[in-house]
């Protein structure tokens, strides 16, 4: 069995604050500087399956310039500093590996502008997509990168997000127009202008997205907007098999019919989803989907996927036509995390994802529930199949080593098997501290090198983020 990648932490290198700059903050910032315990649990601990690792300190700012005030004070004595948004992200991500002070965006939460003529909008990092997209309400467009939880727009930066709409609107790259950064300076940088294309110098934009706060803070972010379709109708599917399920997407796909989502949940996750959403759903392969037009197009793209789901051995498609009922389809998906943590009484989740190329994601899911089934595993598999991304949720009891193991296990595994296939260790997650070690067979000796030139280039005295994405030069 291949052997189970260690995990880089480096925490007997913690560079905590003076006690002068800690009264620095503290006299700065007031009622918005904390060293309580709860807080720094709080900010220590993320959705992934390692322990807290707490800052010294949180700030709370509530504008780009506090935040390059903290920056400036941390940098002359080389302090880390560690972006926080909402907390959810799963790989580790905003673990204070060697300590520092946390800067919390919570409280920069306005909706700049809005701009319909330009497609765009322009928000503060700590406002959620939940609440850009109620500021939207009634001027015909929506934000579309939906990773499920209620992320904030700077952690959907930061780690390159995606989610349910990627297939046809793209990722996080894709609807970003220009970010306000600050450097390891202290100095502000805005990357672009509001223009849709530009030729003028490097791309700084795309550079610091999926960065994973390692080499800035992101403080504000312009992102693009999509105008609603019409009409929307969502359909359920059930597949005799993974195979069918996934065959019927790319063939959608290739027939070019414009899905609007496109997602698989097997048969696990879906008996989990009717226990906790009571829905009476048949425990198979389940595909949900949504279409979205013109009626006469909506018409037109159920009419093909209806033929092409019959070709692949799918049942009737349950359709969803009013907002209410799409919402009464959509969110027994939505809570399917919630859902399969239910499996299993105080259980955890240790939730890891690949990505592959569409022609390779059925015999790559299929040879993962091979290797779920063959090592006793509890692990619901969903995912966003349009665009070749996969999600297993591995169940396991928090005090018990010998399933942490196996779960590792597996996910080295699985790491494994999406490179043989030609994909990446994470399509959406991000690297943080648990897809370090895959950086080098994914990307090359050289081409990590060169990750770590430019990180060094930014960031010379590692203060962002450091342990995260590559290990420092010193690391």
């Amino acid at each position: 069995m291949d052997s189970v990648v260690t995990i880089p932490v480096r925490s007997n290198t913690r560079r905590s604050p003076s006690p002068e700059l800690l009264a620095l903050l503290q006299g700065r910032f007031a009622e918005r500087f904390s060293t309580s315990k709860v807080v720094l649990l709080q900010h220590g601990t993320d959705e992934s399956t390692y322990p807290p690792q707490p800052p010294d300190a949180v700030v709370f700012v509530r504008s780009t310039e506090e935040a390059a005030f903290v920056v400036r004070a941390c940098a002359r004595e080389r302090v880390p500093v560690i972006g926080f948004g909402v907390g959810s992200s799963v790989e580790g991500h905003l673990l204070a590996v060697e300590g520092g002070v946390c800067v919390d965006f919570s409280q920069m939460n306005k909706v700049l502008a809005i701009r319909p003529g330009d497609l765009t909008a322009t928000v503060e990092a700590g406002v959620t997509r939940g609440q850009l997209n109620a500021a939207l309400q009634g001027c015909g467009f929506f934000f579309s990168v939906d990773p499920g939880a209620d992320a904030s727009i700077g952690g959907m930066v930061a780690t390159a997000a995606s989610g349910t709409n990627t297939v046809r609107y793209g990722t996080m790259r894709d609807n970003l127009v220009s970010l306000t950064v600050i450097t390891a300076e202290g100095e502000i940088v805005r990357t672009a202008s509001r223009a849709r294309k530009s030729s003028a110098g490097y791309n700084l934009t795309q550079l610091y997205c999926g960065s994973e706060g390692t080499l800035g803070l992101i403080t504000e972010a312009t992102v693009r907007l999509h105008p609603h379709p019409e009409t929307y109708a969502a359909a359920v599917v059930h597949f005799p098999s993974v195979r069918a399920a996934v065959g019927c997407v790319i063939e959608s796909i290739q027939m070019g019919v414009p899905l609007a989502r496109a997602e698989l949940l097997d048969a696990l996750t879906i008996r989990a989803v009717n226990a906790h959403s009571r829905t009476t759903l048949g425990e198979h392969p389940t595909l949900f989907l949504e279409f979205g037009g013109s009626q006469g197009q909506v018409d037109e793209q159920a009419a093909v996927v209806r033929e092409i789901a019959g070709g692949h051995g799918g049942g009737d498609l349950q359709w969803a036509r009013l907002p209410e009922e799409r919402s009464r389809l959509w969110t027994p998906r939505h809570h399917a995390y919630f859902a399969c943590l239910q499996l299993k009484a105080g259980c955890r989740s240790l939730s890891t994802d690949a990505c592959v190329p569409l022609s390779a994601l059925a015999q790559c899911i299929e040879e993962t529930q091979a290797d779920i089934a063959e090592h006793g595993l509890l692990a619901p598999v969903l995912g966003h199949v349009g665009d070749g991304n996969f999600h297993c949720l591995v169940l396991v009891d928090p005090g018990s080593a010998k399933e942490n193991e196996a779960a590792e296990a597996f996910s080295h595994r699985l790491v494994q098997r999406a490179l043989r296939h030609g994909g990446t260790s994470t399509g959406e997650h991000g690297v943080g501290l648990h897809k370090m070690k895959y950086l080098v067979e994914e990307h090359g000796a050289h081409g990590v090198a060169l990750m770590r030139a430019v990180k060094k280039a930014l960031d010379p005295h590692d203060i962002f983020n450091p342990g995260k994405v590559v290990a420092s030069a010193e690391g």
